[in-house]
């Protein structure tokens, strides 16, 4: 009886571990990529092939199992994920050609079903502004991952090789699938009777204003981070004079700002509007990155002006994310899944684009204020998104008020 298949919905410490996990898969290795290709003797060019390509496929897995989740519920998904994700990482642990770790590799992107899976869950249970507040709580907790998933890497690395850290990505997998198979009762009852009658649905969420505008928010406010992480290893030693062990403290500071930003969001988003929320938090962002900028510009140039910003940025996109990510799943409930798998792979899609276009802009000479001037632009764009879905819910509950009134006016005759 101990390990009867749950029946009621996942605990919080659930969905925190997978979304976790998700984000560990992605960044945890990191410090061990040039031993990796050292030892598969191959260029460090093909090995990066372990992070670009596992998030492109992590975006197409987020794009399949999110209708499949709404057809077929969010259970079954998850469990399949996390089987697939154990035996990816077990192949990953022991293979000694890179052909099938790379195939390891990409197979381990299953782990996203658990973070586009983790919010959809999270809508059934909760209206929208609930929702807002459970995401922003397990975003908070979650953050630890990026922050300490590096140092764990590193450590496993040191003492154990780089297979280490696949040995526990292999047996995070086997304990997740416990976990859930435990834990994560199903969430989803309002299923479509087919494939056929869900698809017909869809137009009217990818036609959807509201969703595009929300998810073009929260992608745009994690293009952020992914501009920061991908420049500052780059400027920030040779303008600071850091070493990697300094450096990588600092890199923490947008991390720490996105933890105090999401607990803010947890305490104040069941009173908040979402639109309010996300624009106070694209607000903090373009004012914290902008005046740092400037006094950079200024030559104020130290580390504390830097990353201050930096703390900003993250606070802000703690106040967009989560309350952006409730709306993007709540314009159509019973196509959560779907909206939740969408709004991930466009994040993805928006990380890769700015990531190249850093890669491409940012130099040690440049730097120190380029990369503030991009965030900037890329929090303004997500505030003109937050701007433009409330002006769209405005005019639609307008049109609908005008509608029930006119219905009134009907009936009353």
């Amino acid at each position: 009886m101990a390990f009867r298949a749950a029946t009621t919905p996942p605990h919080l410490a659930t969905l925190v571990m997978l979304t976790g996990t998700s984000v560990l898969t992605l960044n945890m290795f990191l410090p061990s990529l040039a031993h990796m290709a050292e030892d598969f003797a191959v260029d460090y060019g093909v090995m990066s092939l372990a992070i670009g390509g596992y998030l492109a496929i992590s975006a197409v897995v987020q794009i399949i199992v999110g209708p499949l989740s709404d057809r077929y519920g969010r259970r079954p998904l998850v469990l399949v994920g996390m089987f697939v994700f154990f035996l990816a990482s077990l192949l990953c642990a022991l293979t000694t050609d890179v052909t099938w770790f790379l195939v390891g590799r990409m197979l381990q992107a299953a782990s996203a079903t658990g973070m586009a899976l983790s919010r959809a869950a999270i809508r059934d249970q909760y209206d929208e502004r609930e929702s807002a507040s459970k995401l922003a709580l397990i975003s908070t907790l979650m953050a630890v991952a990026p922050m300490m998933g590096p140092m764990l890497g590193g450590f496993l690395d040191a003492v154990f090789g780089w297979r280490a850290n696949f040995f526990v990505y292999s047996a995070l997998g086997a304990i997740l699938f416990a976990l859930c198979w435990l834990d994560a009762g199903e969430t989803h009852h309002n299923r479509s009777a087919s494939f056929g009658a869900q698809f017909r649905e869809y137009p009217a969420l990818v036609g959807s204003r509201r969703f595009w505008g929300y998810a073009f928010c929260v992608a745009l406010s994690v293009a952020t981070f992914h501009i920061f992480v991908t420049a500052a290893p780059l400027v920030a030693p040779a303008v600071f004079g850091m070493g990697t062990a300094e450096l990588g403290m600092w890199m923490g500071s947008i991390t720490l700002g996105f933890m105090i930003g999401a607990w803010i969001s947890s305490r104040v988003s069941r009173r908040a509007e979402l639109t309010t929320m996300m624009i106070v938090g694209r607000t903090v962002a373009v004012t914290g990155i902008g005046l740092g900028g400037l006094l950079l510009w200024a030559g104020v140039v130290n580390e504390a002006v830097f990353f201050g910003a930096m703390i900003l940025s993250g606070v802000g996109n703690g106040l967009t994310s989560p309350n952006a990510t409730a709306g993007a799943v709540s314009v159509r409930p019973q196509l959560a899944g779907s909206a939740s798998g969408l709004s991930a792979a466009l994040i993805v899609a928006m990380g890769a684009v700015t990531t190249t276009l850093t890669g491409w802009l940012v130099t040690e000479e440049n730097g120190l204020l380029l990369i503030p001037g991009l965030m900037v632009g890329a929090s303004l764009l997500g505030l003109a998104a937050a701007l433009y879905v409330r002006q769209v819910n405005r005019q639609e509950a307008a049109l609908a008020a005008a509608a029930q009134a006119e219905t009134c006016s009907r009936a009353a005759e």
